[in-house]
């Protein structure tokens, strides 16, 4: 019995589990997340429902998006009228098997037959075959992965636990809101009947749609089918750079969310990030700065830290060296003035001396009034040019060629500019500070811990 049970072990790890990890990790033969600057994907599972679907379906219209509906076999034999009504209105529609079960319990011919039951009563109701798959709660098995000439496995990006109604409208929103990016492929439920769902959870989903989508509308961004968001990906600058070059972005766009998260970075523009910051002591040497101020040791600085993602995306988008740098002085020139102005609203934000970065792209920087000077030599520095050199050889329109013709201009430099100087560019002021009591403030100063320069700052 004990060995009999250690091979059923044994199966269900290659069969099912290993699979599952494969394809959520990894992203291995299914489709969990796109590009753009201005378009994102919203996708609802279980459906059709009679009550909830048609509420849900005047919604998108009132704001002209677009959706991809993964519906159940036998929910849709039941409703083909919102099936028809879902084609009509423009909307992608998908199989999420005949009924809501794992394909973890089911042999790879049963799978098969629920996948074509449901095409089938989809090819009935619209005249259109389906080719997108998203399986119940996104698990797949070992032979699910043969099925890509067949259909195209969707999965996602974003989930929110909206089949659940204690969540509420409120947090909903919250969750809906904070993962509203480009990109982005967003999984919700347009029913409440399935295994584990709560039968109202579709009221909160509804309300909370609505407050994303007219936060997306202010943000100029629009939701679009998945086949859209495939195609988009497919017509990609980033297919044209090899496997290795997309591990290592892969690998540095995950260690920016770490990075991120560690020091507690701030974003100037969360609606469209590009320089993030940080307040940090000042690590290195006595550096006279313009207008005559000193910058020593110990000082506060606001450290500048540019977007991996949005870095990345207008290197692969530029067709040379200039149009880089165009680009970037772009969105400095859109940054920096919000910048000034948080900092003229933050008294702790006022009390640094200097915006401080690290960067191999050093000539812009002396067009905003940065100061570009050279680092120390030591380990900082060489393990700077090691990683700047690596993440420009991916970044750069030029590639690695670049690093061979002109190795001995891309040397990482550290600009600075005196807080005074930026306040007075974007007529602002600092502001005032009230007295705080002896206790209060020693406690502050204490929140503000020395650190060792960063590898990452101004990539």
């Amino acid at each position: 019995m004990q060995t009999l049970l250690l091979w059923l072990f044994y199966i269900s790890t290659f069969y099912a589990f290993i699979p599952g990890m494969i394809s959520r990790i990894f992203g291995y033969r299914v489709f969990r997340k796109g590009t753009g600057r201005s378009e994102f994907a919203l996708t609802f599972d279980d459906g059709p429902d009679p009550h909830y679907t048609p509420l849900l379906l005047d919604l998108l219209k009132r704001y002209d998006a677009k959706a991809t509906f993964f519906v159940v076999g036998s929910h849709a034999e039941q409703n083909p009228e919102l099936i028809k009504r879902m084609h009509d209105e423009g909307h992608l529609i998908g199989i999420h098997n005949y009924v809501h079960k794992s394909n973890w319990v089911m042999r790879p011919a049963t799978v098969r037959q629920q996948i074509q039951r449901t095409d089938d009563i989809i090819y009935s109701i619209t005249g259109e075959r389906s080719t997108y798959y998203r399986p119940p709660w996104g698990i797949v098995n070992l032979f699910d992965f043969s099925k890509r000439r067949q259909v195209q496995i969707v999965l996602w990006s974003a989930m929110f636990g909206d089949w659940k109604e204690k969540l509420g409208a409120e947090r909903l929103t919250e969750k809906l809101i904070d993962k509203l990016n480009p990109g982005e492929v967003m999984l919700l439920h347009d029913c409440g009947t399935t295994l584990g769902a709560d039968p109202k959870a579709p009221e909160h989903m509804l309300v909370a749609l609505e407050r994303m989508l007219e936060e997306a509308r202010l943000r100029g961004l629009r939701s679009i089918r998945i086949d859209q968001m495939i195609k988009n990906v497919q017509n990609s600058p980033i297919q044209r750079i090899s496997y290795g070059k997309r591990l290592i972005v892969g690998l540095w766009l995950a260690w920016e969310q770490v990075f991120q998260f560690l020091f507690r970075l701030k974003t100037i523009s969360p609606a469209d990030p590009f320089l993030h910051y940080r307040l940090r002591k000042y690590q290195g040497g006595t550096v006279q700065m313009e207008g005559g101020e000193v910058l020593n040791k110990g000082d506060k600085v606001i450290e500048l830290h540019i977007d991996n993602r949005q870095l990345f995306e207008i290197g692969l988008n530029s067709r040379s060296s200039a149009q880089l740098a165009i680009r970037m002085i772009r969105r400095m020139e859109k940054d920096l003035p919000v910048l000034a102005e948080q900092i003229a609203g933050d008294v702790d934000l006022a009390e640094a001396k200097a915006l401080y970065g690290v960067s191999m792209l050093n000539r812009g920087p002396e067009k905003f009034g940065f100061m570009v000077l050279d680092l120390p030599n030591g380990w900082f520095a060489r393990s700077s040019k090691f990683y700047l050199s690596l993440l420009l050889s991916v970044i750069h329109p030029s590639g690695g060629e670049r690093l061979k013709v002109r190795s001995e201009a891309l040397i990482p430099k550290m600009i600075l500019m005196p807080i005074s100087q930026l306040l007075d560019q974007m007529n602002q002021q600092r502001p005032q500070k009230q007295a705080k009591p002896r206790e209060h403030k020693r406690e502050e100063e204490l929140t503000l811990e020395a650190e060792l320069p960063g590898a990452t700052v101004m990539h």
